[in-house]
């Protein structure tokens, strides 16, 4: 199997003989993502007050068509970026109809909705309907419900962050799609550039959430939405930097941009997205789109699964097994009372982990090699 150990040279240097199998959460970052550190702040320092002309003239118009071309979107207009996808929710919320939105949603997802839900639910701006990612055909129970029942908004995430199930029928869902609602939202921060996804044909009927901390390999900073044209023209939340296109305006209103601008907040940093760019040309140059990686990737787990038998992890269930659907995640779930027990005793063998209640995350990255996976093994064969 191919190393890329040498494109990860500083991170993996910076903590010699870590382990780190954590590349579902903080990805460890490339060598290029440095280059495009710098390249933001040599600009910074070059052209002071007029850096945000290469900004939103350059990089940012860079960075939509990566994300389009990752993700096969008709119009990198339909791209918008912010610090976070809990602005980037937020500001959608804002954009829907006044009142209470009957929201429907699943249990496994991740705590930038969950929370915002529960205190939404909270004040009464929603009333929240949750699936449960339990049990057998979990996407056909959500997909019923969604069909079945009268919503605002439906939420859900391309891979559950948990436990790496795949919701794989987005064509079905979008088809419910409609500007006065509801509205289909699909959180794919566990998806993108980790699962193969082309959405030009869902393009006009979904919202899509994603960002660079994961399988980008660009860390913080560089979270976007995907807005179809048409679903929420005029935010409620909403910052000055929406007022930097030409805007459409109707006598005595604020105006917003036709396109996903209109998702716009204010000054934000935008290094993230000199680094996401770094990045995506380091892999360009290396050949490595996602389905590649994702071969790399297939490699290390079907080793690690041949060595588990070894471990104690073999008491474990195996929520995601590989094999199961269209798309896999980029880790393995396994699920037992001792996950975080597990996880403190890798940590302190040196191997990065992480868990969730009583879920143990293994994630696996570009920058491991089978060596590494052999080493996990040994490490945890004691545990």
């Amino acid at each position: 199997m191919t190393s890329y150990k040498r494109l990860f040279s500083r991170a993996l240097e910076a903590a010699p003989g870590r382990l780190h199998f954590a590349a579902h959460s903080h990805h460890l970052w490339p060598d290029a993502s440095l280059a495009g550190q710098v390249e933001a702040w040599e600009d910074a320092a070059r052209l002071a007050d007029r850096k945000w002309e290469r900004v939103m003239g350059e990089i940012w118009p860079a960075a939509q068509a990566e994300v389009a071309a990752e993700l096969g979107l008709p119009d990198p207009g339909s791209v918008v970026f912010a610090p976070n996808t809990h602005e980037l929710i937020v500001r959608l919320v804002s954009a829907a109809r006044p009142g209470r939105l009957r929201v429907l949603t699943s249990d496994g997802e991740f705590h930038s909705f969950r929370r915002q839900a529960a205190r939404f639910a909270e004040s009464g701006r929603f009333e929240v309907e949750t699936v449960s990612t339990e049990g057998p055909d979990f996407a056909g129970r959500f997909l019923e419900r969604a069909k079945a029942g009268d919503f605002d908004l439906i939420f859900v995430s391309q891979v559950m962050f948990g436990s790496g199930l795949v919701f794989e029928p987005l064509a079905e869902l979008a088809a419910l799609a409609q500007p006065e609602g509801p509205w289909v939202a699909i959180d794919g921060y566990h998806a993108f550039m980790a699962v193969e996804t082309k959405l030009s044909a869902l393009a006009g009927r979904i919202f899509y959430l994603a960002g660079g901390y994961k399988y980008a390999m660009a860390g913080e900073g560089a979270a976007f939405l995907h807005a179809p044209p048409g679903f929420g023209p005029r935010p409620e939340l909403s910052g000055w930097y929406a007022e930097f296109a030409e805007l459409e305006r109707t006598p005595g209103q604020i105006g917003f941009p036709a396109d996903a601008r209109r998702f716009l907040g204010a000054t934000f940093d935008p290094s993230g997205l000199y680094r996401f760019l770094a990045v995506r040309r380091m892999l360009a140059a290396e050949g490595l789109g996602t389905a590649a990686v994702n071969a790399h990737v297939a490699g290390l787990k079907t080793r690690f699964l041949e060595r588990v038998g070894q471990t104690p992890f073999a008491e474990a269930e195996l929520l995601n097994p590989p094999g199961a659907g269209a798309g896999e995640a980029r880790f393995l779930a396994l699920r037992h009372r001792k996950a975080a027990a597990w996880a403190e005793a890798l940590l302190d063998r040196g191997v990065v982990t992480d868990v969730r209640g009583e879920v143990l995350r293994i994630g696996f990255g570009l920058y491991q090699d089978v060596e590494d996976v052999e080493a996990l093994a040994d490490r945890a064969d004691t545990l």
